[in-house]
């Protein structure tokens, strides 16, 4: 038998134990019991779809008097989110769900790409195994699945942030419009235009603003009333949004909201919570700016966000695949030290883990305060602890292209010089 049989064989024997692994994660994410039947791309969809159907249509105010029948929520976005959505509306419900999981898939295996394929090129790694293996892996955790399964646009946020993140570390003259297109759909991605401003991107932090304020604009002049209605009652009505103190809500607000429940959490506590994570923050992305570290600053970003936002829902989640993916290059490293390993390991248990579920209808006590609160502590370790060194050139080229140095390294180097 030759060389050359004994490696088809192999080829053949790891292709089929992809196609099982394959099979088996699609069953399960076909079946898991917590499934969210596409409730928020229904919000989304029917809000529309209300707002054009009523008094005054785009420009009336019908947008933000919607309410999905017998229940408190409605839609909590800006109305550039709203246009965003008005091409859905147009067609039927299935039409428009088949949209609606494409969008999310692509940006699935946008994030993918942007997020394994340098670690893949570093490390050497076969890419068809690697990608079908990783995708598999991320289409187990909870965050991701239940982004998809709401219809949740938050993938999509972070397919644009990824996107800007990769031209920041090329160079690309263009960064900064993905970053402002996510701030003009939901305020949280926001924070990213602070990051372009504690790392010095002038260009592209004035990119972001710019691409922010014009989409807000165009929406301000195509529908005003949804506008006016928007920025001064519907972005401080907490109520359409649901109950803060949900353990589902892992933010600083939502921690307050659970330890003073049934009252309203203490806004000076909430203040000095995020005056601090907001603190720390700007010191480790900082850090990352000195030695040119895009990647950490990226992911320390949406550590950030996932802290400070009023509501983080779990689905919000999404904003800390970055960390996972710096943590899981990091374990990859000769010597693969065991803490390396654990701690990517860890991340990713625990965000397949549906643990805070445990305290849904209890969250008092220590237990309660620990685990019901459990992403928070996770979101807030990684703001404290995830590793900031030079990048490796296989982050900082273009696909394809030679390797060369990001821009703020050259910059920290001629500054040392």
């Amino acid at each position: 038998m030759t060389g050359r049989d004994l490696t088809g064989r192999g080829s053949r024997r790891r292709y089929l134990l992809l196609g099982v692994l394959c099979a088996g994660v699609t069953a399960f994410v076909a079946t898991v019991p917590f499934h969210r039947d596409w409730f928020d791309l229904w919000v989304y969809y029917d809000a529309v779809r209300h707002w054009t159907d009523s008094a005054g249509g785009l420009r009336g105010d019908g947008l933000y008097g919607y309410r999905v029948p017998g229940q408190v929520y409605g839609f909590t976005y800006p109305p550039f989110a709203a246009l965003c959505v008005l091409p859905l509306s147009l067609f039927s419900w299935p039409v428009a769900l088949t949209a609606g999981i494409a969008a999310n898939l692509g940006a699935l295996a946008l994030i993918l790409r942007r997020l394994a394929q340098p670690v893949i090129r570093r490390h050497g790694l076969d890419r068809l195994t690697s990608y079908v293996l990783l995708l598999c892996l991320l289409a187990l955790l909870e965050p991701v699945y239940d982004s998809i399964s709401f219809g949740q646009v938050n993938l999509l946020l972070l397919a644009l942030v990824l996107t800007d993140a990769r031209l920041l570390s090329t160079g690309g003259r263009w960064a900064g419009i993905g970053i402002g297109l996510a701030a003009a759909v939901k305020l949280t991605p926001a924070i990213f235009i602070g990051y372009l401003v504690v790392t010095r991107r002038w260009r592209a932090a004035a990119t972001a603003v710019a691409v922010a304020v014009s989409a807000t604009l165009l929406a301000v002049g195509l529908a005003p009333g949804a506008s006016y209605a928007y920025w001064t009652h519907a972005l401080w009505d907490t109520s359409r949004i649901g109950d803060l103190s949900y353990v589902s809500n892992q933010s600083w607000q939502g921690v307050l909201a659970r330890l003073s429940a049934p009252a309203d959490p203490d806004r000076l506590w909430w203040a000095i919570g995020v005056v601090a994570v907001v603190g720390l923050w700007a010191y480790r992305v900082d850090k990352a700016r000195a030695v040119g570290d895009v990647r950490a600053g990226i992911a320390l970003t949406g550590a950030a966000a996932c802290l400070v936002s009023p509501v983080t829902w779990v689905h919000h989640l999404v904003w800390l695949l970055p960390a996972l993916a710096i943590l899981t290059d990091r374990a990859l490293e000769p010597p693969r030290r065991g803490h390396r390993l654990m701690a990517a390991a860890g991340l990713y248990v625990m965000l397949c883990s549906y643990v805070v579920w445990l305290w849904r209808y209890d969250a008092s006590g220590v237990g309660g305060f620990v685990g019901g609160n459990a992403f928070v502590w996770t979101a807030l370790a990684l703001l404290l602890a995830l590793p900031v060194r030079p990048p490796h050139p296989a982050f900082t080229a273009p696909s394809g292209g030679p390797a060369r140095p990001a821009p703020e390294r050259r910059g920290a180097a001629a500054a040392t010089r």
